[in-house]
């Protein structure tokens, strides 16, 4: 199983920065891609920007130019740089991966972190 911790949300003006970090542990095999989900109140969960073990990477249009995200695959762990960021991008952002597990050859299965909230408020 794969446990995903993590942080970096708070509080920030609008047109201000965070940056979150999501460290993957536990026992697999490989983890293919990694990202971030969010769910601002009222709203179903959306996709922010996920990338994939080859460094391919995706982004809701709203957030492309704005948002970067990165990994960094000896420490398991992927990074979401927000910038520029609006009232709009408050929400709680969840770490996503998708991870071979099991023996042998494996099989996909997706794991959530707990949530980490960000909140773009003057």
């Amino acid at each position: 199983q794969v446990q995903l911790v993590g942080s970096g949300g708070g509080l920030v003006q609008p047109g201000g920065s965070l940056r979150l970090s999501c460290a993957a542990s536990g026992s697999f095999l490989s983890i293919y891609s990694m990202g971030w989900y969010r769910r601002a109140p009222d709203n179903e969960r959306e996709l922010v920007a996920i990338i994939t073990s080859d460094g391919t990477s995706d982004y809701d249009d709203s957030m492309k130019g704005r948002f970067t995200i990165s990994r960094d695959d000896a420490k398991n762990t992927v990074y979401l740089q927000m910038n520029t960021l609006k009232p709009e991008d408050t929400a709680v952002y969840y770490c996503y991966a998708r991870a071979r597990v099991g023996k042998g050859w494996g099989y996909y299965e997706d794991f959530w972190g707990k949530g980490t909230l960000v909140t773009v408020s003057s």
